[in-house]
């Protein structure tokens, strides 16, 4: 596996190393000792699967507040994403800025997102599929989230939102 880490610090892309033959290919996507070795969470929670149907959708801006951040692991499996993390950490040099990853099921890409971040996304085809890994359990009562076109964030969708639940656009603006 390949690690590039994000112009946000702690955010890292994670590649594939392919070993491939007629066949098609053979790759680890997770190596305890590699996610160690960069200083990354181990310890799998849960995992999640987000499928949407239509091109366009927006799922996001969403994070668990302090004491229960949420890192995560995010893949896409069927279809395409632009996934987007925002650095919620206020002792950040890049607080409040945004980067923007595509996630592809031939890419095979993943986005390691550390605590402290605001992860969504945006579909950019019909019927995709992502895969969460998740560091931390779920605790509803330390969900929380900003919205899709908060000001604060100005995030430069791909397309036009299609689908977005109402918790996704009620969020009020971000406050410091």
């Amino acid at each position: 596996m390949r690690f590039t880490e994000s112009r946000l610090k702690g955010a890292f892309i994670i590649e594939l190393d392919r070993i491939e033959d007629e066949r098609g290919f053979f790759a680890r996507s997770f190596c305890q000792k590699e996610f160690v070795r960069y200083g990354l969470e181990t310890n799998v929670s849960q995992c999640n699967i987000s499928f949407n149907k239509m091109k366009g959708t927006i799922r996001g801006m969403h994070f668990q507040r302090k004491p229960k951040g949420e890192p995560k692991l995010v893949r896409c499996t069927a279809g395409r994403i632009y996934d987007i993390i925002i650095d919620l950490r206020r002792d950040s040099r890049t607080y409040c800025e945004w980067e923007a990853v595509e996630l592809t099921a031939d890419n095979r890409k993943a986005l390691y997102i550390p605590k402290g971040f605001a992860h969504g996304f945006q579909t950019l085809e019909d019927n995709t599929e992502v895969f969460y890994q998740m560091y931390e359990f779920y605790y509803p009562e330390y969900s929380s989230g900003a919205r899709w076109n908060d000001p604060k964030f100005s995030i430069k969708w791909p397309l036009p939102p299609v689908e977005i639940s109402e918790k996704d656009s009620g969020y009020p603006d971000y406050k410091r």
